[in-house]
């Protein structure tokens, strides 16, 4: 079963390097693109603010592959999520806060060269993701605190977002479906 349709067969290692992280790290498709496997989920609930509807976590990890076919489609939660690079081609982190700013920031391990290996996205901003090289892939970590729940997951709707957010139609029409 072929799960990943990179273009070149030239780059037949990068190809097994992901099927072999999929298949060892038990990555299932996630809704906003890629893959992921959620890593830890501490036992200790909390009760938190009147925006949560009932109890969460302390904090959820997870593991994210993306690939250079594929992107993590715009999304929102309402708490703090920190990207931690791992592997592969750096990745493009792509933020828009609430008020419309967008940030563009580079996870990955060549600081000189403006990467970083770790950047938190504020909850509430909308926020997407892509693999910078081509026929690549970029493994990650993601930690949520309060843990990540669906209940406070929200997929971008592509129309909704450009209406508020019209200065970023481009971005946001290429990473929404």
């Amino acid at each position: 079963m072929k799960i990943i349709k990179l273009k070149s067969i030239d780059n037949q290692c990068v190809m097994n390097k992901i099927e072999q992280l999929i298949s060892t790290l038990k990555l299932l498709p996630h809704p906003e693109g890629g893959f992921f496997k959620e890593t830890y989920r501490s036992n200790e609930e909390i009760t938190i603010g009147e925006s949560y509807r009932g109890k969460r976590n302390i904090s959820t990890c997870i593991y994210f592959l993306l690939t250079s076919d594929a992107f993590s489609a715009f999304h929102r939660i309402q708490q703090d999520e920190i990207w931690h690079y791992y592997d592969g081609s750096p990745l493009l982190l792509h933020i828009i806060s609430p008020t419309g700013e967008y940030t563009g920031v580079k996870i990955g391990r060549n600081i000189n060269n403006g990467e970083i290996p770790q950047f938190v996205v504020p909850g509430g901003c909308w926020f997407a993701a892509n693999v910078v090289n081509d026929e690549d892939f970029t493994l990650l970590g993601c930690t949520v605190s309060p843990g990540f729940d669906f209940r406070d997951f929200e997929l971008a709707d592509r129309l909704s977002l450009i209406q508020q957010f019209p200065e970023h139609e481009s971005i946001v029409t290429k990473l929404t479906r």
